[in-house]
């Protein structure tokens, strides 16, 4: 099937992008021309935090991903999409980092650990794309998702961030070889979070839950560690054939005009009427002013 000409136009533009517009070929990547599949790597790497015992250890005992795991889903989410969004200096996102640093500040962990959890949000999106995209990501869109995420860490005081996407790969997976594990802690936490992917999909489906939360992890190491059913053979069939129609008709239709994510825009159950930035957030955490404003920088 030929692609639709203005998938290849865009394509070509992220292609030829310059280095030091980083921040546009990543938000034309996340928002526009691989929106739904760096949203699901997102929701992927969401849950793997809770297979490393030490970080669902910390989460358990927060107790906000028991108490609220709605608000805490979609939170999290919302977030690094403003961030993508209106850009790491605008108000809006300086206003996020704020509130990363403010929840963090006092939460335990060894500079691995907070580098690990960064950088699920860069390397699982990015896996997620090459193996189930419409297409493969392009080196300029490689760059500028790897240099994103190492300024946002260096604005989070996080410490030896990978150079490149490759050196950043290579951390994720030296990290988890030595510690996923299982933990009743990260079970309790992807229990109590299951009821959120299940609130998104068909009646009929919600049932499958776990079964297709395993299927998209595909790995037996981490599904046995956060307490999901191994995936099937069946399973794993089923999701190849309904990627690659929805590819095909992804190739076959117009890029979207519309971005993925619109800041402050309703768009979840959580908040149907839209948001404010101080309605995101953990209840308990204190909060400073927000700016009001949706410009792009």
């Amino acid at each position: 099937m030929d692609i639709n000409p203005a998938l290849v136009a865009s394509l070509h533009n992220q292609e030829a992008t310059a280095p030091d517009c980083w921040q546009a070929t990543f938000r034309q990547m996340a928002l526009f021309d691989l929106a739904t599949d760096m949203e699901l790597g997102f929701f992927l790497s969401y849950y793997r935090n809770f297979a490393i015992p030490g970080i669902a250890a910390t989460l358990h005992a927060n107790a906000e991903i028991q108490q609220r795991p709605m608000k805490r889903s979609y939170d999290t989410a919302i977030v690094i999409y403003e961030l993508i969004a209106t850009g790491l200096d605008s108000d809006r996102g300086q206003h996020m980092i704020e509130l990363l640093n403010r929840v963090h500040r006092n939460v335990p962990g060894s500079k691995d650990d907070f580098l690990y959890v960064l950088l699920t949000l860069l390397v699982v999106p990015i896996r997620w794309i090459q193996k189930h995209a419409w297409r493969q990501p392009t080196t300029g869109e490689l760059t500028a998702a790897s240099r994103f995420f190492t300024e946002l860490g260096t604005r989070m005081n996080i410490t030896a961030m990978p150079a490149t996407y490759a050196e950043a790969e290579a951390f994720f997976d030296r990290y988890e070889t030595t510690h996923v594990a299982p933990s009743t802690q990260g079970q309790h936490l992807m229990d109590a979070t299951i009821q959120v992917f299940q609130s998104r999909l068909p009646a009929p489906l919600r049932p499958l839950a776990s079964k297709i939360i395993s299927t998209m992890l595909d790995d037996d190491r981490l599904t046995d560690a956060l307490g999901l059913p191994r995936a099937s053979r069946i399973s794993r069939a089923a999701l190849k054939t309904g990627l690659t129609v929805r590819n095909a008709i992804t190739r076959s239709r117009p890029l979207q005009k519309k971005p993925h994510f619109t800041p402050g825009d309703a768009g979840s159950s959580l908040y149907p009427g839209g948001y404010s930035l101080d309605h995101i957030g953990p209840v308990n955490v204190p909060r400073s002013p927000a700016p009001t404003g949706n410009e792009l920088p």
